[in-house]
């Protein structure tokens, strides 16, 4: 196991640094932030004493030395707009991020283990083609298009659910869950469903239906067992892509996580925060799909085993 977890937080650090370095010369092309904060009458003077006040005018090299040696300290510096620390912004955002996308994962695994799992019982029936059909449908809607959908049919038109905002009762979750969970419930459906399939034609299914048992008993307790593990792993990396993407939920639903974070901070070239967001979305990725990788390693022996000492 020590072997197959050094090689992948090695070989998961390489994107890291890239995303670290990416983000900072990528921050940088959107314009310089002097020509946002101060106002068109400023002086050459006060320019010059705001660039030199944020580092500003330094060069970039020197900017990007500073930062590295800053971030190693945890020190991510001060928002423009705001004044307040960099890290402690993103740090407040982010477990809104984390509980919209662990609710989501939540609901859209229970729900595609029970579909998938009926579906496989019998292949080729109504339940499966219809479980098939929506899934698939499901797992091709892009969020963006539901997301507004939602907005203008439940929101404005219907006046049933909020369209933005974290202010009420559990009304809220509804649109921007149902637009995050769409997607992986689609996809779990139809990987539940396979590899249902697999396990329920196993010798061991057999034996238990010859014994008598019911067919929940089979289908819950003795091939679900058995077909979980593809699934798990799946369900990881969708919650990877949940935590990255929810920049579009919740900037069109006013959720204030870390997605609307980065892209406020875009918007206002504020360099500090967008940074410290970007490296705790990164580092968070990081830990998680080494945490994906280790359970597929210890629930599959052959992955571990692939992996040269």
């Amino acid at each position: 196991m020590i072997p197959f977890l050094r090689k992948r937080v090695l070989s998961s650090a390489v994107p890291l640094v890239c995303v670290v370095l990416g983000v900072f010369f990528l921050a940088r092309m959107t314009g310089n932030p002097v020509d946002l904060y101060l106002p068109l009458s400023a002086t050459s003077e006060q320019r010059a004493e705001f660039s030199a006040a944020q580092g500003f005018d330094l060069s970039i090299p020197a900017q990007l030395w500073n930062y590295l040696v800053d971030a190693v300290q945890f020190d991510f510096g001060t928002s423009l707009r705001t004044g307040q620390s960099a890290a402690s912004m993103a740090i407040e955002a982010f477990p809104v991020t984390l509980q919209l996308a662990g609710v989501t994962m939540l609901l859209a695994i229970t729900g595609a283990l029970v579909v998938g799992s009926l579906a496989a019982y019998r292949p080729n029936s109504v339940i499966d083609r219809i479980a098939s059909l929506l899934s698939m449908t499901a797992a091709s809607i892009p969020d963006f298009w539901f997301a507004i959908m939602g907005v203008l049919v439940f929101g404005v038109s219907l006046g049933l659910l909020p369209t933005s905002g974290t202010i009420g009762g559990p009304e809220i979750w509804i649109l921007p869950i149902a637009t995050l969970l769409i997607r992986p419930f689609g996809v779990l459906v139809q990987v539940v469903r396979g590899s249902m399939v697999t396990a329920l034609s196993a010798p061991y299914v057999k034996v238990a239906r010859s014994k008598g048992a019911t067919p929940w008993r089979v289908i819950f307790g003795h091939a679900l067992r058995n077909a979980v593990t593809p699934v798990l792993t799946v369900a990881g990396d969708l919650t990877v892509g949940l935590v990255n993407g929810a920049v579009i939920v919740e900037t069109i639903f006013g959720w204030p996580g870390i997605g609307k974070l980065m892209i406020d901070s875009i918007l206002q070239r504020d360099f500090a925060v967008l940074q410290a967001a970007v490296l705790l979305t990164a580092v968070t990725i990081f830990a998680l799909n080494i945490l994906v990788d280790v359970c597929h390693a210890l629930t599959d022996p052959r992955v571990r085993l692939a992996v040269p000492a």
